[in-house]
């Protein structure tokens, strides 16, 4: 599975190294109905070819309307589509939404492509950076990205966007709980792996858009299934998927690490880990048990939304304390 916006910042590089003049746009806020989130990512060139989405229709179409009639030719220009204060663009977004985008005329030149490189290494899951844009100029450069944080900062005269891998939500293990995780995280915007070696339980299972790898959660994680920007949940209550995805995930960089239990099934699953795992204190401080926030749920629907709450609060870096 490989993240749209990885495919963008591909294909822009293509285009750029066969001499071709890109318009790179970014979503940077949302207001009301909108399909893409901030970050998400769209590529074009003035012959009309182009790449990715920035509301699902029809933003792209009138985009590229007025590419083709030759609009933005600054190096930066930051186009408002509902609400009317764009007076070039007369869409209107459903249920009166609005989208603010930063839109990029780059160069087909070496320093162009060279960022290109940056950005796709970054969307690979290789590392995470923030690109810096100055406006009016359209200087940009690259930092390394550290923290938490919003995908999108706005400073005086500067546009900040973090860049990193796709939002990654790995099952391990499959049950009813997390067959609705899969559906709410997809509805996110989260790319979801599924790891499960069960054939038993696997049988019949059907998670369109969801990747399914029939194998232990734990030697998925073991070869590289996590990344930064992952959030690796374990709700089946069999020991054998939970507490090995556990010992294995804590060794990554994943954001979010969380499994399902009450207090008591917790502590028992705490002893365990520390006892076979060899997990010390800083190792189990990581695990997030029980998983999600509290919520009083009761049905998979409710158990999922506590924990994909959970995990936005982390991803947002909001303590628990603080809602």
């Amino acid at each position: 599975m490989q993240h749209l916006d990885l495919l963008v910042i591909r294909q822009a590089l293509q285009w750029s190294a066969t001499g071709r003049r890109v318009w790179l746009c970014t979503v940077l806020s949302t207001y009301g109905s909108a399909p893409r989130a901030p970050g998400s990512l769209l590529a074009a060139t003035a012959e009309g070819e182009w790449i990715g989405s920035l509301s699902g229709g029809c933003v792209e179409d009138e985009f590229l309307e007025r590419l083709a009639a030759g609009a933005f030719p600054e190096p930066v220009h930051l186009v408002r589509y509902g609400g009317g204060s764009d007076l070039h663009s007369q869409i209107s977004l459903p249920c009166g939404g609005v989208l603010d985008v930063l839109v990029e005329n780059l160069p087909a030149d070496c320093a162009v492509q060279a960022h290109l490189r940056e950005l796709e290494s970054a969307l690979a899951g290789q590392r995470r950076l923030i690109r810096d844009v100055a406006l009016p100029s359209g200087e940009r450069r690259l930092l390394a990205d550290n923290t938490q944080g919003p995908r999108v900062e706005r400073q005086p005269n500067r546009l900040r966007v973090r860049v990193g891998a796709a939002q990654r939500l790995l099952l391990a293990g499959y049950s009813s709980v997390a067959q609705v995780c899969a559906q709410f995280a997809q509805g996110l915007g989260f790319e979801v792996v599924l790891c499960d070696p069960r054939e038993e339980v696997l049988q019949g299972v059907d998670l369109p858009g969801v990747e399914i790898r029939r194998e232990l959660p734990s030697e998925v994680i073991r070869r590289g299934g996590c990344h930064a920007d992952t959030a690796v949940v374990a709700l089946t209550h069999d020991p054998r998927i939970d507490d090995l995805a556990m010992i294995e995930a804590v060794r990554t960089e994943a954001f979010y690490i969380g499994v399902m239990g009450s207090r008591l099934t917790s502590a028992k699953r705490f002893e365990r880990l520390r006892r076979v795992g060899g997990l010390d204190d800083a190792a189990l401080a990581r695990i997030i048990a029980p998983i999600g926030l509290n919520l009083g749920s009761k049905t998979p629907a409710e158990i999922a939304l506590a924990v994909l709450a959970d995990i936005l609060r982390v991803r947002n870096g909001l303590a628990r304390d603080a809602l």
